[in-house]
């Protein structure tokens, strides 16, 4: 029994001057704040990733799991990076493995599909800023990315597909909990400052 419920239990128990509660009170079955973390839900995709999938980067899983979390919650590399305590650009490495690319990351001026085809023919990054009269540097980033982007095509984007399934159905159940504890809350102590003023 969490902090929460416990609270809720004394507040029942002090009102309705009953000694004790229900065992179908006391023991909740599939309740949503016991849901499992989203970490402990993309753990699992991120293994079998590392198993079939050749990584650039090799960490924890649950380090792999906060890049996810920080990827679909829009925030930065460089806030990732911070909480991890390494640099952007371990955090940018560990994207491109688990096939995170951001759209601006395959845009560059030149035809993005001339790129691609390109890399198809195992041109070098150099070899294609020299065609196409392109930045090196600033090719490498769009490069790396379009190369993550066809891995994940190449597996139609199963895994990006499931975290993000993952991630968006971990913040309805957290929603949901967070609603339904208010909701008993709110419930539990309905008419206590009436009673209190008396």
């Amino acid at each position: 029994m969490d902090e929460k419920t416990q609270e809720l239990r004394d507040i029942f128990l002090e009102m309705s001057g009953e000694g004790s509660v229900t065992e179908s009170q006391e023991q909740t079955r599939g309740s949503l704040a016991e849901e499992r973390s989203d970490e402990e839900r993309v753990g699992p995709v991120i293994e079998t990733m590392r198993e079939r999938l050749e990584f650039e980067t090799d960490e924890e899983t649950e380090t792999y799991a906060r890049v996810v979390r920080g990827f679909f919650g829009d925030e930065t590399d460089a806030e990732v990076a911070a909480e991890i305590d390494t640099d952007t650009e371990h955090v940018l490495a560990m994207r491109m493995d688990l096939h995170l690319i951001r759209d601006e990351e395959t845009e560059i001026a030149a035809e993005t599909r001339e790129i691609r085809r390109r890399r198809a023919d195992d041109e070098s990054v150099a070899e294609i800023a020299e065609a196409l009269d392109l930045d090196a540097e600033e090719l490498e980033g769009v490069v790396r990315a379009l190369d993550a982007d066809a891995a994940s095509r190449r597996v139609n984007d199963r895994y990006r597909d499931e975290f993000e399934t993952i991630v968006a159905d971990g913040d309805l159940s957290t929603r949901l909990a967070r609603d339904a504890r208010e909701d008993g809350l709110r419930e539990a102590t309905e008419g206590m400052e009436n009673e209190l003023s008396m």
